[in-house]
Order: C-alpha cells, then sequence, then structure tokens
C-alpha cells in the first residue's frame, strides 16, 4: 500500500502535496484582503498595467512620429505636451509602459525559471551534481552582471525588449538558485519526501509535487522582486544610451531627455511623466512584496 504522505504532512503542519489547503489558502486571503500595503501597492501595479495594455490601442500615431508643434506644454490636444521634435510624451509614456512591464516579464521570468530549475536540482539531487551546480553559481555570482550586460549591449548591431530582457534574466538568476537550494536542502529531509520516494515517484514529480507546494508563497514573492529588479536594470540600460535600438521604453525616454536638454529648457512634462511611472511602478512592487511577506507570515499579519 502506498504511504499516506498527506497524512505525514498534516502531522508535520505542512501544507498538502497538492498545494496549500483550501483553509489556509483561505485564510491567506482573508488577511491579503486586509493587508493596506498589499492592496495599495497591487492596485497602483494593475493600474499601469491596464494602461500600458489598453491605452496605447487608443493612440492614433505611434510614439515616435512627429504630430504636431515642437515643445509644446500639456494641453487638451496633448495630454503630456509634445518633445522638442514635436512627439507625443502620452504616446511615448504609454508604449513605454508597455516595455517596462514586457522587460520586467522576460527578465525576471527567465531568472525565475533558471535558478528555480538550478536550485531545486541542486537542492534535491545533492553529491556531484550540487557540488557542479553550486560551482557555476558562485562564478555566475561573482560575474559583474552589470558590466557584462553593458558590454553585450555595446556590441549588438540591434537590440530589442526581448533580447534585453534575456541577458537581464541570464545575469539575475544565481542568488535565487542558492535561495531555492538552501530550503530544497531543509525539505528534502522531511518524512513526507522520503515516503514520496519510498512509493516509487520520480524525483521531478517529487520536487514539483511534494517540495515546491511547500515553498510556494516564497517563490510568488521571489518572482516579484526578480520583476522589479530586470525594470530597475533595463532603465539603468536605456538612461545610459543602451536599450532597444527601437520602439520606446520609460527608461529610453529619460535618456531623450537628457540628450537633448529636456530639464535646461523646463520641459517638465517630457521627463517627469516616466521618471514617476518608474518610481511607482518599482516602489508598489516592493510594497506589494511586503505586504505579501505580512500575509504569509503569521508574526507579521495585522489581526
Amino acid at each position: 500500500m502506498e504511504p499516506d504522505v498527506r497524512a505525514v504532512q498534516a502531522a508535520e503542519g505542512l501544507p498538502a502535496q497538492a498545494g496549500l489547503p483550501e483553509r489556509r489558502w483561505g485564510e491567506s486571503l482573508h488577511f491579503a484582503l486586509r493587508n493596506t500595503k498589499l492592496l495599495v501597492g497591487a492596485g497602483v501595479v494593475l493600474l499601469l498595467l491596464l494602461t500600458g495594455l489598453v491605452a496605447p490601442l487608443f493612440v492614433q500615431e505611434g510614439p515616435n512620429v512627429y504630430v504636431g508643434p515642437q515643445a509644446q506644454a500639456p494641453s487638451a490636444e496633448y495630454w503630456l505636451g509634445t518633445t522638442n521634435f514635436g512627439q507625443d510624451v502620452y504616446a511615448q509614456f504609454v508604449y513605454g509602459l508597455r516595455s517596462t512591464f514586457l522587460v520586467g516579464l522576460v527578465g525576471g521570468g527567465i531568472a525565475a525559471v533558471v535558478g528555480m530549475v538550478v536550485g531545486f536540482t541542486a537542492g534535491y539531487r545533492g553529491g556531484l551534481v550540487d557540488e557542479v551546480l553550486n560551482m557555476i553559481t558562485n562564478v555566475v555570482l561573482v560575474l559583474p552582471a552589470l558590466v557584462v550586460l553593458i558590454i553585450a549591449a555595446a556590441y549588438l548591431q540591434a537590440r530589442g525588449i526581448a533580447l534585453q530582457g534575456l541577458f537581464i534574466g541570464l545575469t539575475s538568476w544565481p542568488w535565487v538558485a542558492r535561495a531555492v537550494r538552501a530550503q530544497t536542502l531543509s525539505l528534502a529531509t522531511r518524512d513526507f519526501v522520503d515516503l514520496a520516494r519510498m512509493s516509487g515517484r520520480r524525483a521531478h514529480s517529487i520536487v514539483f509535487r511534494e517540495i515546491a507546494p511547500n515553498m510556494s508563497s516564497y517563490l510568488f514573492m521571489t518572482f516579484i522582486l526578480l520583476f522589479g529588479s530586470a525594470i530597475l536594470i533595463a532603465a539603468g540600460l536605456d538612461f545610459i544610451g543602451l536599450g532597444p535600438t527601437e520602439g520606446v521604453s520609460l527608461g529610453l525616454m529619460m535618456h531623450n531627455t537628457v540628450t537633448w536638454g529636456a530639464l535646461q529648457l523646463g520641459m517638465w512634462w517630457w521627463f517627469v511623466p516616466p521618471g514617476l511611472g518608474i518610481t511607482a511602478l518599482v516602489g508598489s512592487l516592493y510594497i506589494m512584496n511586503v505586504g505579501l511577506d505580512e500575509v504569509f507570515n503569521p508574526k507579521l499579519r495585522e489581526l
């Protein structure tokens, strides 16, 4: 007879193999709906996301099209004014939001997947596999990631949002791998994992059905941190002129305002929106993460 894994998990106070029990999800949802930080952060992120997805559909001209008078202040016709070349700042802002979310999703997603696969494999397999993967992780960890990104971007003839996100993801995963490995090592010695092995389950099934669900809240919060980090790294590359060669992003808008002297010319409507957009998005992601920590950690919950 196959060992009762769920019974052992319940005895140890651990989540069930298919994920958290409905009672625990209900409890987390209850505290989530009462957590101000989480609600405010998620609300701002959702608002910016909807703006980036929906608003470009109602923009008649592209972000780099010369549509009106140069250096026009905000008005009823041009909500955020125009650049000193006559481009619509509002169009650039909403398209830039879409690009910023895309690079965060690609970069953060790749870093999360690579880090989790390496961490789970190293922590569960152990032995030589753990040593090799740990060595690779340490090598990538000590590399100056920003310098590598700058060199790679500088030598690429054509750069796009997806390629930028790929490079960011491939240099941002080591700390995730180390953290996931540490937690996997701890969970792999639990009785419910031993019983899953005795039942003949394969390694990948044990990892994704027994170990990963017990880390689901931590993994979700990790992805949010990676998402925000990817946005900041991309904005930094864009600001120094190593962003995408086509299209527009909030970081590229900041780069253009510096290049063409918007600050000296008093064109606040050109550099304030992208600056506020990046600050609001990244700040809200971190506030949201703090709220999630309070929701998932019983010691931090506000009753």
